[in-house]
Order: C-alpha cells, then structure tokens, then sequence
C-alpha cells in the first residue's frame, strides 16, 4: 500500500476525516506500517503506551484481564483506532489487544498524535465521541457477563 491508500484509509476514519490532505500525507509519511501474526499481542494491559494504531487489515481482539480471568470487550478491524487512551490520558494501557488473524497497522508515536489533535481540535471532539462510545459499550458488555448493576461507569453520563 502506497502513501495515496493510506492516506485514503485515514480520512475514511473519522477521527481524521477533517483533517488536511497535506496533513494526512505528512502522517502517513511519518507512521510506521506495523504487521501482526495471528495470535501476537499489539500492546498488554498495564503496559506504558507509547502510540496508537490505525488497523489497515485484519481483526483484533481487546480483552480487559479481570480477577475471574480474561473478558473480550470488542472486535476491531479496518479502519479502527486502538491504543489512543494510554496516550492521551498518560494512563497505563487499559486493555490488551491480541491479533486475531494476520493484522497490517499503521502506528502512530505519541507526539505525532499529540501534534495532529493541536493542528485540528476538531479531532478531540471526534475522539472523546469514540471514547464515550467505547465505555458505553464495555459497560454493557460488563453487565450482560455479570448480571451486575449499572456498570463501572455508575454516576458518569
């Protein structure tokens, strides 16, 4: 895949779908094309988070490690975004994410991130969207897999 197609695959993202053609171009450039096996581990749970990924192809699996063993919280393919929480709140990984078949990613530093939310505030809007998105979702799927209350996010709405 060229500079065109990832650039192309980023702005099919919504995260970057506002962001410069130049801009998305100087991305693309400066990330690095990351592959997985099936079954690797792009980053574990508690781990320092150093960069986010963009999934170019394939799926992966993020599990949350709890005390009665491992929960898989969400399925993640082409054009997800992982990784981004440990970059953003400079928080531990909250998750692990493991390839579940062969994974082609582009993985984009932290300070490269950082720098692309300051040129386009719109992109922390897009991305407190996802966020919000995701803890709605892994409360649910919480819920369902304990029976218990309101979840872990109780009181925040």
């Amino acid at each position: 895949m060229g500079l065109t197609e990832e650039v192309e695959l980023m702005r099919r993202i919504p995260l970057f779908a506002d962001v410069e053609i130049s801009k998305l171009k100087l991305l693309a450039f400066t990330s690095e094309r990351v592959t997985f096996r099936a079954g690797e581990v792009l980053f574990r749970q508690n781990d320092v988070g150093s960069a986010a990924y963009i999934i170019i192809d394939g799926e992966a699996d993020v599990i949350v490690e709890r005390p009665d063993g491992p929960l898989t919280v969400a399925r993640v393919g082409p054009n997800d975004f992982v990784g981004e929480i440990a970059i953003l709140c400079d928080v531990p990984r909250t998750a692990t994410v493991v390839a579940r078949t062969d994974l082609t990613t582009l993985c984009i530093s932290k300070d490269l991130f950082f720098r692309m939310v300051n040129d386009f505030p719109q992109m922390a809007i897009a991305i407190m969207r996802v966020l919000a998105r995701r803890l709605e979702m892994t409360n649910r799927r919480l819920q369902e897999t304990t029976g218990s209350g309101p979840g872990i996010a109780n009181g925040v709405t």
